[in-house]
């Protein structure tokens, strides 16, 4: 079986670029970022497969990639790099690009739990822990399978020993940039 010689796009490295910069063509394949990742198990391109293929212009071999979805955004990656590419937040680009242009999720769940993120502090302005886990929830149907299963009972349990110990917000605390928060994530919708 004969193989076509690549043809690199660059357009697509451009176009990635505007939105950071990330500074993904600083990457010399070291593999750093690979090495110390902790997800990499669950991956099917390492995190310099990712950036190398983002350099070559392969828009759908990276957007329809599990990584961008299983990556932790821990930003070890990030942290480990010698050229300084910002990894992580590539990865959340190419996380988003994907969803605005409709390429189907390997990771639907990890998807939702994107979706009613971004719907969080949209709404709020800033995480408000108390609302997301709710919301992702019954956005997966995973309350459904926690009330079968009975437990929705120990995880109210857990709740209620939170906010006994303060770590669970009854209400969020306010934002000054309430409104440009909301108008930033407006634009994502309207791409």
């Amino acid at each position: 079986m004969s193989q076509q010689p690549l043809e690199p796009d660059y357009h697509f490295l451009e176009q990635l670029e505007s939105a950071g910069p990330f500074e993904a063509a600083a990457c010399f394949q070291c593999r750093k970022c690979t090495n110390g990742c902790p997800v990499t198990f669950a991956m099917d391109l390492y995190p310099d497969e990712v950036i190398r293929m983002t350099i070559l212009g392969q828009r759908e071999t990276v957007l329809g990639c599990e990584t961008i979805w299983v990556c932790a955004a821990c930003e070890t990656c990030t942290t480990r790099c010698p050229n300084d590419v910002k990894i992580a937040e590539l990865m959340d680009c190419l996380k988003e690009m994907a969803v605005q242009e409709g390429v189907p999720s390997h990771q639907p769940q990890i998807l939702r739990l994107h979706e009613t993120f971004l719907n969080n502090i949209e709404k709020w302005g800033r995480l408000y822990e108390t609302t997301l886990l709710p919301a992702y929830w019954l956005r997966s149907g995973e309350l459904r399978q926690k009330w079968k299963t009975g437990i929705w009972r120990y995880e109210i349990n857990v709740g209620l020993q939170m906010l006994a110990k303060r770590r669970f917000p009854l209400f969020p605390k306010p934002v000054k940039a309430k409104r440009e928060i909301r108008k930033i994530l407006a634009k994502r919708r309207k791409k």
